[in-house]
């Protein structure tokens, strides 16, 4: 049996180098492997003894030759192949382990590997009678398999093949995604995305579901203390709640903040002195669509949050910076069902994609700048101090609530949320009815222009004194009138943000 070596990361070839040897296989080796061979004091023979050229252009060419590929791509039920072989003098070559140059690492033209993915390919096609090793923590699984049966399967050589053919496609999308640099809009879009985690179930019980990466991400950090295991909504509404709650946080200059969402709209945020203050009030804002909902928290939790916590509505999911251990036992005793997770922050959003069959819409991330200063005040009143903070508040709770949306935000506080609605007045009802008569003085957001007054004058009557939206409806003369006859402060911001 024959083994050819040729990888760029050294880790466990050695020993690997050593398995084979003992099970008295010949090694041939590339250039550094090579190198780590001899260095070992590992019996081998050198690639450029097997092809009577020596490597070239700087190692650019090294296992490029007939001597090689012939060696892998040999089908060894053709009588033909069989005799081209022995025509040629090669040996066939029953394994092949390579990884490749680190592009992903350092993206350059000199780190593009060529011979690399060329032997890969060759083994993963001819896998019927070679096997491929791309990643060390296959080494020893396959060491013990040929020690024990002295033959790959054929389960284990199309499983390492369907692993080598994902290893040179994630490579060459990198390597794509490279030439496209910044255009968020490539001709062609290669996507990598290996399964990270295998969720309960999918939106429903009857679907399967599983979480994917594309890259390191924040849920690449997060620890599960307990509950059962996550399903597809706790996922998706886990992650909608954590990257909320910093933005809120970071939009109040990093006090204490917390956000409750119920079915990927949130239905309370608050921010406080501190983080118990802040977790009551958002659970102020809907007590009752907090339950079943997830919790995300901006700090550690400690001992009095967890009791505030555990006194609440059902959450099936809390996501924090961290917990006391004091929390931890209160939350577990209390709420058994529950998810307590410990994450770190949440990475930038980057390319948003949806399927649509055999098509996708893709688009950049919806960047908010919740900046009241590039605001326009239209109305003849402009908004105080207190209701600035509570406009911006409401505003990014706003563009992160489905369409159409209204919120309503008081003293750092969310009082009412009318999400998802196809008429932009019943938003305007939902959110006002929930706010009851804490909509007295409060600012409110939406999400898109005020088509008619109609809506504009729903909050009015229930008591919002302040209002921002995009403006640009061809009837933003009639919504500023009615804002003014009713003493609204009235903001624009001239940027919709739509969530579907």
């Amino acid at each position: 049996m024959r083994a050819l070596l040729s990888v760029h990361d050294k880790t466990g070839i050695v020993e690997l180098a050593r398995g084979l040897r003992a099970l008295g296989w010949e090694l041939v080796a590339s250039g550094n492997t090579s190198k780590a061979l001899s260095d070992a004091k590992v019996e081998h023979v050198q690639v450029a003894d097997v092809t009577g050229v020596p490597e070239m252009l700087g190692g650019r060419v090294k296992t490029l030759h007939p001597a090689i590929h012939g060696g892998i791509l040999a089908d060894r039920s053709v009588p033909g192949h069989l005799a081209d072989l022995d025509a040629q003098g090669i040996s066939p070559i029953d394994l092949v382990v390579s990884n490749l140059y680190p592009f992903m690492a350092s993206p350059s033209i000199e780190t593009i590997d060529v011979g690399g993915p060329a032997m890969v390919r060759a083994a993963a096609k001819n896998h019927a009678y070679v096997a491929v090793l791309t990643s060390p923590a296959d080494y020893q699984p396959v060491l013990q398999e040929l020690q024990a049966a002295g033959t790959l399967s054929a389960e284990t050589r199309r499983r390492l093949a369907r692993a080598a053919f994902a290893h040179t496609a994630a490579y060459d999308a990198a390597i794509v995604s490279w030439f496209d640099g910044d255009d968020p809009l490539p001709p062609t879009l290669h996507l990598t995305y290996e399964r990270a985690e295998i969720c309960r179930y999918g939106e429903n019980p009857h679907q399967r579901g599983a979480r994917y990466r594309s890259g390191p991400g924040w849920w690449d950090g997060v620890v599960q203390h307990g509950g059962t295991a996550l399903s597809y909504l706790n996922v998706f509404d886990a992650d909608a709640a954590w990257r909320l709650v910093h933005e809120v946080a970071a939009d109040a200059g990093g006090r204490p903040a917390a956000v409750i969402v119920k079915h990927a709209n949130p239905c309370g945020a608050a921010v406080g002195g501190d983080l118990l203050s802040a977790y009551a009030r958002a659970l102020e804002g809907d007590p009752v669509s907090a339950f079943g909902g997830v919790v995300a928290l901006s700090g550690e939790v400690a001992d009095d949050v967890a009791e505030e916590v555990a006194r609440g509505p059902q959450a099936d999911v809390i996501v924090a910076g961290g917990y006391t251990p004091g929390a931890i036992e209160r939350l577990a005793e209390r709420r058994k069902a529950t998810r307590l997770l410990s994450a770190p922050a949440p990475e930038a959003p980057g390319r948003q994609l949806r399927t649509l069959g055999a098509a996708a819409l893709v688009q950049d991330p919806d960047e908010l700048a919740v900046l009241p200063g590039g605001w326009q005040v239209a109305s003849a009143r402009v908004p105080t101090e207190a209701e600035w903070a509570d406009l911006a508040l409401a505003w990014r709770l706003c563009a992160r609530t489905s369409s159409n949306a209204i919120v309503v935000a008081t003293g750092g506080q969310v009082v009412g949320v009318g999400a998802g609605q196809q008429s932009r007045v019943v938003a305007a009802e939902l959110a006002v009815a929930k706010a009851g008569a804490r909509a007295a003085g409060a600012a409110a957001a939406s999400d898109g222009f005020f088509p008619f007054p109609d809506g504009l004058e729903v909050l009015a009557r229930a008591g919002v004194s302040a209002v921002v939206q995009p403006g640009g409806s061809v009837r933003d003369g009639e919504v500023l009138a009615a804002a003014d006859a009713a003493g609204v402060a009235m903001v624009l911001t001239g940027e919709r943000h739509f969530r579907h």
